[in-house]
């Protein structure tokens, strides 16, 4: 996981919160959050890398449109990270909390 980008990051969390997605799917969500357009140039070698690497598969919903599903390696590589980021998060919500309780008092 400490190999991929910021963009393939992303991209695996979409995948594993949407229900056998599709690539426009993973496209339409992530624009969303960019607040920006993703053109396909980006969106689907990226997905490919994502795949090579193990952390999705691809497979065929009909002739034109492929689907995608986190692996179990993946998923572990997505708890792993979690696990990871709140250890550090905890500690900067808990202050923000603390500063928002004092500035409510």
């Amino acid at each position: 996981m400490d190999d991929l980008t910021g963009f393939q990051r992303d991209l695996l969390v979409v995948t594993a919160g949407l229900e056998d997605p599709n690539g426009l799917d993973i496209k339409d969500e992530l624009e969303q959050y960019y607040e920006s357009d993703i053109n396909h140039g980006r969106l689907y070698p990226n997905l490919d890398t994502l795949v090579e690497k193990g952390l999705i598969e691809k497979g065929q919903r009909d002739e034109r449109t492929n689907e995608y599903e986190v692996t179990t390696r993946g998923d572990r590589e997505l708890r792993a990270r979690r696990k990871w980021e709140n250890r550090y998060v905890r500690d900067a919500v808990k202050e923000l909390d603390d500063d928002h309780l004092l500035l409510a008092n």
